[in-house]
């Protein structure tokens, strides 16, 4: 295979990020065990504690912890993510359910969230996996972009090699995204602060959660500026052999 190729591209990230979630979900475990005894420690002296100043400096303490150990969870789901229970549905209306979700803090941020699609577009997913990963895309957009800021979500059905996929882009007019930032975005490591786009692991997530059900997630920065992430993801279960 051409080292240069699309393809051989796209099998080193995967390779690369397998690695990097073998490496998490040992990173995970070490870390796990103290701050689970941190947490019952603190857990204990808040149950005897009567003066506020040091209640609310184990409430700190607590709520740290308690932030450390959702941070290992996400790590864990990157790691190793649940199998997936795909069953059929219908992927416009889980576009209006996120959008539903994110409405509140769109508008906050002075931005436009809205739906393009035409039709019923039947996809094969998760039900509580799809809707993680959609809503980390739509995350991931809401912190690139500033004021007057648009969203969109569009979904289309598509056939090819004689299979039926679901194809979904979330694309936003934010910050752009450089080679390098194109390169490592799904790295559950990699900061793309510079780009806008924050830390964290929503995109690692999605990135598990996608290739979990056998699809493909890619993105591309326009030269009119913002980002498109572009999801392929079956639509049916597969071929029986």
């Amino acid at each position: 295979m051409d080292s240069h190729s699309p393809e051989f591209q796209r099998e080193l990230e995967a390779a690369k990020l397998r690695s990097l979630a073998e490496f998490a979900a040992g990173a995970g475990h070490e870390i796990n065990n103290p701050v689970a005894t941190i947490v019952g420690y603190v857990q204990q002296l808040l149950a005897r504690e009567t003066d506020p100043d040091r209640r609310q400096a184990l409430s700190t303490i607590g709520g740290q912890a308690y932030r450390i150990r959702d941070m290992i969870g996400d790590v864990m789901l990157f790691a190793r993510p649940p199998l997936p229970k795909p069953v059929s549905q219908e992927l416009v209306e889980v576009c209006r359910e996120v959008a539903e979700k994110f409405s509140a803090e769109a508008a906050a941020a002075g931005c436009r969230l809205g739906i393009d699609a035409a039709g019923p577009v039947p996809i094969y997913a998760d039900p509580v996996q799809l809707r993680v990963a959609v809503g980390a895309l739509v995350k991931n957009s809401l912190e690139a972009i500033a004021d007057r800021g648009q969203i969109t979500l569009s979904a289309r059905a598509e056939l090819d090699n004689n299979r039926r996929w679901a194809v979904l882009q979330v694309s936003d007019n934010g910050r752009g995204l450089s080679a390098q930032d194109r390169e490592h975005l799904f790295d559950p490591f990699y900061s793309g602060r510079q780009a806008g786009r924050g830390l964290g692991f929503g995109l690692s997530k999605a990135w598990r959660i996608v290739t979990g059900h056998g699809g493909r997630i890619t993105v591309e920065s326009p030269p009119t500026g913002g980002a498109v992430f572009r999801v392929a993801w079956p639509a049916e279960p597969p071929a029986a052999t």
